[in-house]
């Protein structure tokens, strides 16, 4: 009963899932997110209007790449002590990565008691202020870069009685995750492939019907059995012991698959 319904997973999925197949193994999946260090204020909003990331694999030579950012005005202050947020994520090609710029739009204010000031920007910032982190991404991993913003040494008092925004921010990057990639033979089996943590499927991929090549992405570290279910001239063929790191893409080789 558990073949049969494998088999029907594969039927149904197989047609959309192989197409992107190939891309899917070129590319990496960047999340940014946002944490701050504590500071002596009540609120200290911060207007996020974009996040772009500088890629040495885009074409033409222009690098910079937008991600599809959750913005709007975030309090920093409501971000310590280790809670976090996502500000976007997006897939990007497998390489080097040099910068994150950010993005910031002009409603940044700072409340102390009840009193709210204007933050004032510098007008750089509207175009970006970047960040340098210099990361090269392996396909099929997902990597989370952290902006640590540092509210007590970024908030200036001018002389004039108001505040000032110079962000002092600190870009840590992280893998969060590992993969699992290789090749079936024939190509023509194309069957459905699970990776087993104990009794747990944690990841599924489907081959790509011209390469016969095959990518688990999203996997914590562990090992895994992988169970290939072909269409129905082949035979269902199971593979043990296969070890994922955090940061690694595990390659399998050639697995054939039996008439």
């Amino acid at each position: 009963m558990k073949k049969q319904f494998l088999k029907w997973l594969a039927v149904a999925g197989i047609f959309m899932l192989t197409a992107a197949c190939s891309d899917d193994e070129k590319n990496a999946r960047l999340q940014v997110w946002l944490t701050d260090a504590p500071g002596d204020y009540d609120e200290v909003n911060i207007d996020i209007q974009g996040v772009e990331v500088h890629s040495e694999e885009n074409d033409n030579g222009q690098g910079w790449k937008a991600l599809d950012v959750n913005g709007g005005v975030y309090n920093l202050l409501e971000l310590t002590n280790g809670l976090d947020t996502l500000l976007g994520e997006m897939e990007l090609p497998a390489g080097k990565i040099s910068q994150v710029r950010l993005v910031l739009g002009d409603n940044n204010t700072l409340k102390i008691g009840d009193d709210v000031h204007d933050l004032g920007t510098p007008s750089a910032m509207q175009s970006g202020l970047k960040l340098q982190v210099h990361e090269t991404l392996t396909e099929g991993i997902t990597y989370k870069i952290l902006l640590d913003f540092d509210v007590a040494r970024s908030i200036v008092t001018t002389g004039a009685g108001g505040y000032k925004l110079k962000p002092v921010i600190r870009a840590i990057t992280e893998a969060q995750d590992g993969a699992i990639k290789g090749t079936v033979d024939p190509k023509e089996s194309t069957p459905a492939i699970y990776a087993i943590l104990n009794d747990d499927t944690l990841g599924t991929s489907f081959t790509d019907t011209t390469s016969g090549q095959f990518l688990i992405r999203g996997l914590p570290a562990g090992t895994y059995r992988l169970l290939f279910s072909p269409n129905s001239e082949y035979v269902a063929t199971e593979k043990t012991g296969v070890e994922v790191q955090i940061g690694n893409v595990t390659d399998v080789g050639v697995v054939t698959i039996e008439q």
